[in-house]
């Protein structure tokens, strides 16, 4: 076996070690292999505020999760509610499949970091839209802000 063998042998060997041991997350991380998502902007819930009181056309998605919402009495005013695993079916029916993709959404959520509200946002933009933006700091940002609210529907009983 000459040297060079020897090396890329050696060198395999080390890599697929590597490997094994930090059970490809070093990949992962790094993004080898995964798409990127697109990056979300977000809006203030000033910024909000204003655009509800202007009655600008804006459509506005609720995607806390079930305990979040069953939780709450209101929902942002004019929102929509639609649970995150079902938004992309969901996109095939009214109101949302009425929605241009050229319009004005706002995703938001009770999530401590935003994560559904960005994560609806990409799914959207994934999908041809090309206005989206989660809310900052989601449901208690916008509580916090004294923002426009509306009683959430009841179910029937």
């Amino acid at each position: 076996m000459n040297f060079k063998h020897l090396a890329v042998c050696v060198f395999a060997f080390l890599l697929v070690a590597h490997l094994n041991v930090t059970g490809f997350t070093s990949f992962a991380q790094a993004g080898v292999g995964q798409p990127k998502a697109p990056a979300v902007d977000f809006i203030t819930a000033e910024e909000l505020k204003r655009k509800i009181s202007k009655n600008e056309r804006i459509t506005v998605i609720d995607v806390r999760a079930s305990t979040a919402f069953s939780e709450s009495e209101d929902k942002i005013k004019g929102a929509f509610r639609v649970k995150l695993r079902r938004l992309k079916s969901r996109l095939a029916f009214p109101p949302l499949k009425n929605v241009p993709h050229d319009s004005e959404v706002i995703t938001y959520c009770a999530c401590p970091s935003d994560e559904a509200s960005i994560r609806a946002a990409q799914i959207l933009s994934e999908s041809g839209f090309t206005r989206v933006r989660a809310l900052k700091n989601g449901w208690n940002g916008w509580l916090q802000a004294k923002g426009q609210l509306e009683p959430r529907p009841r179910p029937p009983r």
